[in-house]
């Protein structure tokens, strides 16, 4: 993927007094704009209002400016984004190599942001991307997880779950999504490291956050929890937590976000890009690759 500035179409429209009629005000819109990842155009309204006889003899003049965002602002988030974008070309270039087709699985809690990573680096890496909850349903013929849950069983849906990582295990090239309790059944593991695993490890508090913003409705590990959205999806959070720690603990890798975060000045990690953490997971997966290309050249000798 290569790293490229965009600059949005300009408009410019103009509504104002007409030759030989009387008006009493006009007005012009500017709209400017560009942006890497999730920038925010910069959008610039100037409203002329003008007011006089017919004649025009006086005439006064108001122009007010908005700005969504400082130049500077905007200016650095631009920069940002770019940098990232040529970071991340540059580290996949660097891991492709060592991976040999082989398939990147992602695991960790929901809402970690596995989907959203994991398009990143099926673009960046070449590849093609699944979510395994998807092919679930679309394999059982129903709508969403939370319909498996309530018309069949957690148990129904964990075994379908496994058949479809078996099934993605047995291909080449691929960057899976896995639901976050795909971990909990040690066969999911052995389909699963015969590619890479690799781990996002968010804070329970960022979890909870992203999910009470969405709802939890289609979490039907949390739907029939009461309390409001943010303490409900906390406390499940941190039960699933304790229940499935050492099994995350498996993947080849990690992508701490709050190292991320910390590294970056950040107090948040709602502060980071999808790309910066796509970045960390690509300089952790050419770690543990580069360590197991070493061992084995050893072993050979």
């Amino acid at each position: 993927m290569e790293a490229a500035s965009a600059l949005s179409n300009q408009s410019c429209t103009w509504n104002g007094p007409e030759r030989g009629r009387r008006r009493t005000g006009g007005g012009l819109r500017i709209q400017r704009g560009f942006g890497v990842d999730t920038m925010c155009p910069s959008i610039i309204n100037l409203q002329v209002s003008q007011a006089g006889t017919s004649s025009y003899r006086s005439e006064s003049l108001q122009m007010k400016i908005f700005c969504c965002c400082s130049r500077k602002e905007e200016s650095e988030k631009f920069l940002t984004g770019v940098d990232e974008a040529l970071i991340l070309k540059k580290k996949s270039e660097d891991v492709i190599p060592y991976m040999n087709e082989r398939c990147l699985f992602l695991v960790g809690m929901m809402g970690s942001g596995k989907t959203t990573v994991g398009k990143i680096l099926s673009e960046v890496l070449g590849y093609s991307f699944f979510d395994s909850d998807k092919l679930v349903e679309k394999a059982v013929g129903m709508y969403s997880v939370a319909q498996i849950f309530k018309e069949r069983s957690e148990a129904f849906f964990r075994d379908n779950e496994s058949k479809a990582l078996r099934d993605l295990s047995l291909m080449r090239r691929l960057v899976v999504a896995t639901g976050g309790g795909a971990v909990i059944r040690p066969i999911n593991w052995s389909y699963m490291k015969r590619g890479i695993t690799v781990w996002l490890d968010v804070p329970l508090e960022a979890l909870a956050r992203r999910i009470a913003a969405v709802g939890t409705e289609s979490r039907p590990l949390l739907h029939n929890e009461t309390g409001d959205p943010y303490t409900k999806a906390l406390i499940r959070l941190s039960t699933l937590s304790e229940e499935r720690g050492d099994a995350y603990a498996n993947a080849d890798a990690r992508v701490c976000l709050q190292h991320i975060a910390s590294k970056q000045g950040h107090g948040d990690v709602s502060a980071l890009t999808p790309t910066a953490i796509a970045i960390e997971a690509l300089v952790k997966i050419e770690s543990f690759l580069s360590k197991d290309t070493a061992v084995e050249r050893l072993t050979y000798f």
